[in-house]
Order: C-alpha cells, then structure tokens, then sequence
C-alpha cells in the first residue's frame, strides 16, 4: 500500500519565498563607487647635483715599439725575461758582433790609406805651385796635381763614412730598450739568424704609464662638452681642461682621474661621431692593461636647484617618460618628463617638473590619468627610499598605467 505524498506543506513554502522576493524586485540594484584608492605622494628632492655624459672605451698603450733585428747574423744572447719591466737603454739582444767589429777595423784602415795618399798629394799639389811660379813646370802638371789631390780628398770622405756606416752596424749587434715599459716574450731564441733579407722582429715593448682610453661621442654631445668648457674659459677651448673618470668592468664609481688628452679632426660622417682619447696615470702596471673596455664619466656642468625623484616613481610609454602629479582638487595628472643624471638611486628631472608638484611615489599600481585618490604627503626624504617612509620595504615596480 502506498503512502500519499504531501505536496501541500512544499507548496506553501514556494509562496512565501516568492513574496519574499517581490518586494526586493522593486527596490532594484544601485552602483556604489569605490572609495578613491590611498596613494603616497611626495615633492621632488632639490640638491646640488653635476651633470655627466657616460661612455664606454677602449684602453691602449700610450707607445708600443717592435724591437727588430737591422743587421743579418746569428743572435748570441738574450738578457731579460718574457714579462719583464725594462727601462729605456737596458740591454736586451746581442748579435753576433766579431764581423762588424771585423768590418769597422778595416774601415779605420782603409781611412788611414786614403789619409796618407791625400798627405803625399797635397805635397804634390804644392810643390807643382812653386815650381809654376818659377817657370820651371808646365800648367799642365799643376792642374793633374791639383786633380789628384781633390781626388785624394774624395777618397778620404768615402773612407770616412764607409768607418760610419760600419760602426752604425757594429752599433746595431747590441739592441737596447727604446723606452720604459713592460716586454714581452722573445719571439726568436738563441742562435737563431736574424735579419737576413728582412728586419726580423725580436719582441714588443709597450708603456703602460700613463695609459689612454679611446672613446667615441656623438655630435650633439660633443657640442655640449665644448660649450661648457667655454663656460669656464672663455674664448678658449683646451681639451686638457676637460676631466674625465675612469673605471673597469668590476670597480664602482669611477676612481681613476685623469684628461681629456685628443680630439680627432673632424666628425666621421659614415658613423656620426668623433674619436677622442683620454690619459689616466696608470703607475702600476698591472692594474690597468691595454685592450680593456672601460667606463668613463665626463662631467658637462653643475646645477645647483636640480629637481630628483626616485627611479620608481618614472614611468615610460611611446610618448617616452612621465611622472603621475596629484594636484590640488586630488586628481592625477600625466606630467611628460625628460630625465637627465642617475645620481645615488634617484633620477634628475630635466623639464617637465616643478619643486612643488606632489608626485605619487607609492601605490602608482593603484591609479591612472585622471582619476582621484586619496593622497597622503611624506617628506621629501621618502623620494630617497624609493618611495616608502624610512623603515619601509618598497614595493616590487608598478606597470605603466594607460596613457590618458
């Protein structure tokens, strides 16, 4: 036997959920604006600031010579060790030398002849004078005398150069060091002929002290560097006016000092830019090598009233950089910006800026062009902490926000 379904208690219960919704039907739904998001802003730093042109170079020797060998014979010994620091006139090759010498002994004998055979026609010469005048000789005779003895003296000056050049050669078996600097290895060894039918290069000396970094700039800035070094001195411009700063590829900041040393002749037009060297001291040899690539910093002017904010605060699009002002009605702003020298974390604000814009510092994720926030100011300090009070971790950086 089946027992009857109640339907009846199910039914009731569906009215009364339908009369309990009817009359929120009626109310209808209505849009509550969030409130305006919390954003920290802060007035941009102002300090006294230097503004820098940043290169990267090249470090070179400021003279590399090739040690060759000029005369041909057999090399007899070496006297330094591959790597060494020699100084200018220290011995470093010896080639076999018993030939020249041999060579220049003659040439002295030789001399010596020639000398004598002038003596005797030099008497010749003058006795064919006195006895010209006196009528007792023929002109003819003075005259083969006098040629002889003009001819004596040729053969002597011949003698004499022949001794020069001799001893030039003689000169040339002992090879010394053109200048200070550092050697390398020698490419010829010991007993070993050199010099035959070419200069054979023998080894490299290079002066590391003081060392150049070449380094290339383009017009615009080149300009820039001469315009204000008028500033300085006016009517003149001296590149050894123009400092520059050094560093390598692991040091910070820039520790080497030293000038701006040459300025090529003109602009290259296929590149655009002009090649300028400068001179550091380099009084370790070690410490800076030819052949690196190296930082350099040349300061261009000093501002005293320059305008930063932290880097975290910058923004960039197609437009290029921009920074987000809250103004007084608490609404944001888009602020096209040009940013200038990185200088201890915090970006110099070239145009676009002005001392007192509040600029958003924090919580720029949270907002865009033209919609209001809630601002809380900080001190200027905050700029210098990425945006946060001093204590605060700053937050991981924000997109960029659509353009307005």
């Amino acid at each position: 036997m089946q027992v009857p379904i109640r339907k009846k208690p199910i039914s009731v219960l569906v009215i009364l959920l339908l009369s309990g919704l009817l009359p929120a039907c009626e109310k209808g739904n209505q849009y509550v604006a969030p409130p305006p998001p919390p954003v920290t802003i802060a007035q941009p730093l102002e300090r006294e600031v230097i503004d820098y042109l940043d290169f990267t170079g090249t470090t070179q020797a400021i003279a590399s010579v090739d040690i060759r060998a000029r005369v041909p014979g057999f090399l007899q010994t070496i006297h330094f060790k591959a790597g060494d620091d020699v100084k200018k006139g220290d011995l470093l090759f010896v080639i076999e030398p018993n030939i020249y010498q041999a060579a220049v002994d003659k040439a002295v004998a030789d001399l010596a002849g020639q000398k004598a055979q002038l003596e005797r026609a030099e008497v010749e010469y003058q006795r064919n004078q006195r006895l010209y005048k006196e009528n007792a000789t023929s002109e003819r005779e003075l005259v083969n005398s006098k040629a002889t003895r003009d001819s004596a003296k040729s053969s002597v000056s011949m003698a004499e150069a022949a001794l020069e050049n001799a001893r030039i050669n003689l000169g040339y078996t002992t090879i010394r060091a053109p200048l200070s600097g550092r050697i390398g290895r020698n490419l010829v060894d010991v007993g070993n002929l050199v010099g035959a039918g070419e200069f054979t290069l023998l080894a490299t000396i290079k002066q590391y002290d003081p060392i150049y970094a070449y380094f290339t700039l383009n017009e615009r800035q080149l300009l820039r560097i001469m315009k204000s070094a008028r500033k300085k001195t006016p009517n003149r411009y001296d590149p050894e006016d123009v400092v520059l700063g050094m560093a390598l590829s692991n040091e910070t900041n820039y520790p080497h000092q030293g000038h701006l040393d040459f300025v090529d002749l003109g602009v290259d037009q296929a590149t655009g830019t002009i090649l300028m060297r400068g001179e550091f001291p380099n009084p370790e040899p070690t410490s800076i090598l030819p052949g690196l690539f190296v930082r350099l910093r040349l300061p261009i002017e000093k501002h005293n009233h320059a305008l930063l904010v932290t880097e975290r605060a910058l923004g960039a699009d197609q437009l290029g950089n921009y920074l987000l002002v809250v103004n007084k009605e608490n609404v944001v702003e888009y602020r096209s910006v040009q940013q200038g020298t990185l200088v201890d974390g915090m970006r110099v604000i070239d145009e676009g800026l002005k001392a007192d814009d509040w600029v958003v510092v924090d919580g720029i994720q949270r907002t865009r062009p033209g919609a209001k926030v809630n601002p809380t100011k900080a001190g200027r300090d905050v700029q210098a902490n990425g945006g946060k009070p001093s204590g605060e971790e700053a937050p991981p950086p924000a997109p960029a926000p659509p353009k307005p």
